[in-house]
């Protein structure tokens, strides 16, 4: 008896997951479909922004990152490998962009005000970190930075986001507005599925409470575990972090600092352009603890949305 009950409550799990899938569908094409929108129109603009930014990197850096474009990460990190653009405007890009949870909100009707506050605190620390670090950077390598190397027009756009990003789930160049979207949203649907699934059964065995009760009830222990997982470079990290607050299974403070470190393909790309490894592991343990510490502080200080 308890097989055959262990068996209809998986093929209802399965149910569920699917029917929300299914749901899903229609608003992530929708969403994709803007997204490509303005990658198609406006990606050129954005770029050419941020190598003009200068000083202000940081600041133009973390908003032009808000905005959902397909490979934004990854340019930054060619640009940043050119010694285009300073460390701080590379942290600010990587710290404001979102990935994956912009179209999830989006499906999963999340309030548009929620959507704005949760996107202003990423790109308000996105901003502090980045100008910080760039005038420690300057304090002790003082007028380094200022120097503008040309290396970086040997990349070319197909570099940046074709090559790149077509590794990962674009086809930007190569694909129509219409043909992007829906791989958009037929990748983005299979991790959704998926991770829907994992999580699903994952609290029918062990139980929400439970779980809830190991990340929620320790500010400390939720920001370092969802700081780990949004250092994945791939758009799954961005999924997960998501739907786990979604689920209640996480605090605002541990998805913060999962979104935080979550830069996408554009951590992988880093190991791929720029050839200093250790400094491609500081960017990354720097990453890391400003997305720790954000989401540690979130927490204590009882931030709520």
């Amino acid at each position: 008896m308890q097989n055959i009950s262990g068996g209809i409550k998986m093929l209802e799990i399965i149910e569920e997951t699917l029917i929300d899938a299914v749901k899903l569908l229609p608003f992530l094409f929708i969403t994709y479909l803007i997204m490509e929108y303005i990658e198609h129109k406006m990606g050129h603009k954005t770029k050419s922004a941020i190598k003009k930014s200068g000083k202000w990197g940081p600041i133009i850096g973390s908003i032009l990152g808000v905005f959902p474009q397909c490979g934004f990460s990854v340019s930054a990190t060619n640009l940043y490998a050119g010694r285009v653009i300073t460390l701080g405007t590379l942290i600010a890009v990587y710290l404001s962009t979102s990935d994956e949870m912009l179209p999830i909100f989006i499906s999963e009707a999340v309030s548009p005000i929620i959507i704005l506050k949760i996107l202003g605190i990423k790109l308000i620390i996105g901003m502090i970190a980045g100008v910080i670090i760039d005038l420690f950077v300057h304090l002790i390598i003082k007028n380094k930075n200022k120097k503008i190397v040309q290396q970086n027009e040997e990349y070319s756009e197909e570099n940046e986001i074709g090559h790149m990003c077509e590794e990962e789930h674009c086809h930007c160049n190569e694909s129509g507005i219409l043909k992007s979207a829906i791989h958009h949203t037929l990748s983005i649907l299979v991790f959704i599925v998926l991770i829907t699934f994992i999580i699903n059964i994952v609290v029918h065995f062990v139980g929400e409470d439970t779980i809830a009760g190991w990340i929620l009830n320790k500010p400390v222990i939720g920001p370092v575990i969802a700081s780990l997982i949004g250092l994945i470079p791939n758009c799954a990290a961005s999924v997960i972090i998501t739907n786990m607050y979604l689920e209640n299974v996480i605090s605002l403070g541990s998805m913060i600092s999962g979104l935080l470190t979550g830069a996408g393909v554009g951590l992988a790309v880093l190991f791929k352009t720029n050839n200093r490894i250790k400094e491609n592991m500081s960017i990354i343990i720097l990453l890391y603890a400003i997305g720790v510490i954000s989401g540690i502080m979130i927490d204590l200080i009882g931030i709520t949305i």
